[in-house]
């Protein structure tokens, strides 16, 4: 078989553009949840010796979350070495977790109590991640604005839309240490 010159060069062009089609191509999207999620609930057992917590979540669903020594325990008993400590059936927690396969790592614990995490009610105004804060108008028509954890700032309430802010009732979990109000969860109010 005899190419010509002209045969050549549309057949080497085809080959460039096939070859730049692919490159520019995204990869295939990962299945199942990536990143850390939230969630509210209520302890129903803790077992220290396997390091793992049952929480029954706000929408019924049991969920057994491992905790390790990297798992941040806000609201337990202070200094101790078990992350568990303090975290006790019954207790009202949100529990911020990411999947390792079939299993979710407790990455960060926040028991809501009088000695743990307060909450406050109002209208989110405004939510600025990469400044990290948070903006509530109370029922009082007074207003605050908190500090976000990093881990609230990146991963917490995606649902709430700019569209929406100013409009939409919600919760904001915090602690009050040094006088400085820090949210670490926050979410709508259902």
């Amino acid at each position: 078989m005899r190419l010509s010159l002209s045969t050549g060069v549309l057949i080497g062009g085809v080959l460039l553009a096939s070859a730049a089609a692919s490159a520019g191509q995204q990869p295939p999207p990962i299945g199942g949840v990536t990143g850390t999620i939230a969630l509210e609930g209520t302890v129903q057992k803790t077992y220290e010796g396997a390091n793992t917590v049952a929480v029954k979540t706000v929408d019924g669903i049991e969920h057994l979350f491992h905790v390790s020594d990297r798992t941040v325990v806000h609201g337990g008993a202070a200094g101790d070495d078990h992350p568990l400590h303090g975290i006790h059936d019954g207790s009202r927690v949100v529990v911020h977790y990411t999947t390792e396969g079939d299993h979710e790592i407790a990455d960060e614990v926040d028991r809501v109590a009088a000695d743990g995490l307060q909450a406050i009610e109002g209208v989110i105004t405004n939510v600025v991640r990469h400044a990290r804060t948070i903006s509530i108008r109370l029922p009082d028509g007074s207003r605050q604005t908190l500090q976000l954890t990093e881990r609230a700032a990146s991963d917490v309430g995606r649902d709430l839309d700019a569209g929406a802010l100013g409009t939409v009732t919600g919760v904001i979990y915090y602690d009050d240490r040094s006088g400085r109000r820090v949210a670490h969860y926050f979410k709508r109010q259902s």
